[in-house]
């Protein structure tokens, strides 16, 4: 396919108050996922694929600890999953996951966004059917076919496979994630992934120029900055 996928957009915070929104993120992100997939991430691969991320993003141990432990109890906060799609300037589309105790708080302050930047939030599926919602895996390799024969003997369904600067990149449906990154790992040993995650890449994209690049950047900022937005994906080509 030749897609460049768009790394997930936690910048490195450079203030204490924006490391702490990181580790937040993060800690709701960890319960969630040993919530619904249990605790040990020995048998939880999207829970250790999460926690290699937090790590490599400097995440705390504490931290990370703290949201095992609160998975592992009874009671805590109860997340759920909430997703909007919109157009934001420019006419790009915009997909926006959260994690919230809160619905309706959440929508209204994603729906804030939108307004304050000449946005319009759509519907459920809006957008989300021009953008594949695939798992990305990458490491270091060059051995294409030998990569694609262990993924083919495991019976995972593959999307792509890149092989580009001594690094395979491979993409699969999200429902693949953990079936694909196991076989891997038997059939290679334990890899250092450069990239282990679900994220939604567009089909297409949008050229957003002159006055709508500062509108759009500022609806990026602000969807970042609240506290429920996990990951903001979009399909604006910036000038």
């Amino acid at each position: 396919m030749g897609r460049a996928f768009q790394n997930r957009k936690e910048s490195m915070a450079k203030t204490a108050a924006a490391k702490t929104k990181v580790y937040s993120k993060y800690g709701r992100e960890i319960y969630v996922c040993a919530k619904q997939g249990g605790v040990d991430p020995n048998s939880n691969l999207a829970l250790r694929g999460l926690i290699e991320r937090a790590k490599k993003d400097q995440v705390p141990s504490h931290v990370i600890d703290k949201a095992l432990d609160k998975a592992s109890g009874v009671g805590g906060e109860d997340y759920a999953p909430a997703r909007y799609e919109g157009f934001g300037p420019g006419s790009a589309m915009v997909i926006v996951e959260c994690l919230t105790d809160n619905p309706n708080r959440t929508i209204g302050d994603v729906r804030t966004c939108f307004t304050k930047t000449k946005s319009k939030l759509g519907t459920p599926g809006s957008v989300s059917h021009m953008f594949d919602h695939c798992a990305i895996l990458a490491f270091a390799g060059s051995d294409e076919d030998a990569v694609l024969e262990a993924l083919m003997e495991a019976d995972v369904d593959i999307t792509d496979i890149e092989n580009e600067d001594g690094r395979i990149t491979v993409f699969a449906p999200h429902t693949e994630y953990a079936k694909a990154k196991q076989a891997l790992i038997d059939a290679f040993g334990e890899l250092e992934f450069e990239a282990d995650e679900i994220q939604f890449l567009p089909q297409t994209t949008t050229p957003v120029e002159g006055d709508d690049v500062a509108l759009f950047e500022k609806l990026l900022d602000m969807l970042n900055d609240l506290d429920d937005v996990q990951n903001v994906y979009h399909n604006a080509e910036l000038d």
